[in-house]
């Protein structure tokens, strides 16, 4: 799922960012109105979280607004300190299909995106010999029985598994790593390899693929 989130305090936007990358989600930023336009211009989102209030000329319901009018009908979620009953109701006239109220605890809007629009994960997920993994829920089963990997081996499989056949470059691996190392890179290959029982080849030079053959 790719997300276009729109909030101008930018320590909360890299943190929700951060956090939203985390659940596997793949997300765009912008802090104005205009940043929103040019990125939903050049760019299709699955996706928009939008704060109401911004230190602009348009708030976040006047830009969802000119984008309906555009026919863009993206599904949004507004988060907003704002609670007033006349916010709100605008907030729906214009299109909205949720909001959050600030502060909140990053793990409920994942929460809500979860309910709200990826009720059809069956559609996910991601069939390799006898595993099954469901990106967004990030559940993993080896011949029907769930398993269990610590947060790095967790992060990197989810790289391999969803590029499938492709190369995954050594440096957005080694992005998964608080102190990063070829060596670490190597020996949690190693432990992916023995725990699942499949073959991550690595392509010299290049990185680590899982191929389907």
């Amino acid at each position: 799922m790719k997300i276009l989130l729109l909030e101008d305090d930018l320590i909360l936007q890299e943190s929700l960012k951060e956090f939203l990358e985390s659940e596997g989600f793949m997300v765009d930023s912008a802090t104005n109105a205009q940043e929103a336009y040019d990125l939903t211009f050049d760019n299709s989102y699955d996706l928009y979280i939008f704060d109401i209030n911004l230190q602009d000329s348009e708030d976040g319901i006047s830009i969802l607004k000119a984008l309906k009018e555009a026919n863009d009908n993206t599904p949004t979620i507004f988060i907003t300190a704002l609670t007033d009953i006349s916010t709100i109701t605008k907030a729906f006239e214009n299109g909205a299909e949720d909001y959050i109220k600030k502060p909140f605890d990053p793990e409920e809007l994942i929460i809500r995106i979860k309910s709200r629009f990826l009720q059809d994960n069956n559609s996910e997920i991601i069939k390799f010999k006898n595993l099954e993994y469901n990106p967004v829920t990030k559940e993993l089963k080896k011949d029907n029985k769930n398993i269990i990997l610590n947060g790095l081996l967790k992060d990197i499989f989810h790289l391999l598994i969803t590029n499938i056949d492709k190369v995954v470059l050594t440096q957005d691996l080694l992005n998964c790593f608080e102190h990063p190392s070829g060596n670490a890179l190597r020996v949690a290959i190693s432990k992916l390899k023995n725990k699942l029982d499949i073959n991550i080849k690595n392509i010299r030079g290049q990185g680590y693929m899982i191929e389907k053959i």
